[in-house]
């Protein structure tokens, strides 16, 4: 009877000990669910949005003072407008396409009107945009007469069942939709005209730059858009990253937004924008681990050059790049930044 008595003591100490022992776990994988979920690295902002200008060979050697004044104030511009519609409420992918256009617009960048010309001496040019909440896109390449071509790019994932337009068809299909159709003289600048004759001289094809956009609205939602007209004395039509949905652009609400900016051919084969996303996403990394990783570590050492602009989920901000400058800004309801040098942090001017 004892032993009956010990037996059956010890099986209900077995039992509670084994209980207490699950409710200890579960309630530690609570928490850490719910860390992981609720800790947002940086402040705590309701809007935020980052741009770029393109990454290169920036230095305060190769730049002069009149270029440095003008491509700040460009930046700031594109961030004004930007701001102008999230501050309103506004929707990311408003504000993403209202910052693209100003830099389309200004000369000093690589897009637009100041876009390089090709071995043939045209301007060709790339745009991609995503919205995050949706996880849609459109893009268009090699397109030679459609004033914003990040217009276009938004133009073919809400208007049209595809993804990615080219050339004639792109431009046809931008004509429908009403958006501003210009001469392809309109592109032409007299500095990217000369560059594009050096590099035939030289038989060299020289990277240039690119702009983009990404945004976090009020509601959570993330856009990103890129636009560029590619690489200085390219030929055969070629396309880089830029208008490459999960290379050159990236949107995911769960994650983050990306837009990239550097030596397309890598941005391609390592799908830079899209990785960023996944590591956040299957490994856990934040923002700034994610981004730099990739661009500091896989992309340097597979020797591509560039970098990217990113927002994630919580508002937080990212701009790693491994060259030695890269135009960039950024801005939120606290504070907004803008740079050109690789030694120059983005400052914080309070709002």
């Amino acid at each position: 009877m004892k032993s009956i008595l010990m037996g059956t003591l010890f099986v209900i100490l077995a039992l509670s000990c084994n209980s207490e022992a699950s409710m200890d776990a579960k309630k530690y994988n609570n928490k850490s669910s719910l860390e992981k979920e609720s800790a947002p690295t940086g402040e705590s902002v309701s809007y935020a949005v980052a741009i770029h200008g393109g990454a290169g060979y920036q230095t305060k050697e190769s730049i002069s003072n009149e270029t440095d004044l003008a491509v700040r104030k460009a930046l700031n511009a594109a961030l004004d407008a930007a701001e102008n519609i999230l501050s309103k409420n506004g929707v990311a992918g408003d504000a993403v396409i209202a910052a693209i256009e100003i830099l389309e617009n200004d000369p000093n960048f690589n897009a637009g009107k100041g876009a390089v010309f090709t071995n043939e001496e045209r301007n060709e040019l790339d745009a991609s945009y995503m919205d995050g909440a949706k996880m849609d896109a459109g893009a268009v390449g090699g397109v030679t007469n459609i004033k914003n071509p990040i217009k276009a790019a938004r133009a073919v994932m809400e208007e049209s069942p595809h993804v990615l337009l080219t050339g004639k068809g792109a431009e046809e299909f931008a004509k429908s939709q009403m958006l501003e159709i210009v001469d392809p003289s309109y592109f032409k600048v007299q500095s990217r005209l000369d560059a594009v004759r050096k590099a035939k001289a030289r038989k060299e094809v020289k990277k240039h730059g690119t702009v983009g956009c990404v945004a976090r609205d009020k509601n959570g939602n993330i856009a990103a858009g890129t636009s560029t007209g590619g690489m200085t004395n390219k030929r055969w039509n070629r396309i880089g990253d830029s208008p490459i949905i999960g290379a050159g652009t990236y949107a995911n609400n769960n994650t983050c937004g990306v837009s990239s900016t550097g030596h397309g051919e890598f941005f391609i084969r390592y799908a830079v924008a899209h990785d960023i996303s996944a590591l956040m996403d299957y490994k856990g990394m934040s923002l700034e681990e994610a981004s730099n990783h990739v661009i500091n570590e896989k992309l340097k050492k597979a020797g591509g050059e560039g970098g990217v602009i990113c927002v994630d989920k919580d508002g937080n901000i990212s701009t790693p790049h491994n060259t030695p400058g890269m135009y960039r800004g950024y801005v939120t309801d606290k504070s907004r930044g803008v740079a050109i040098y690789g030694d120059e942090e983005l400052q914080k001017v309070e709002h």
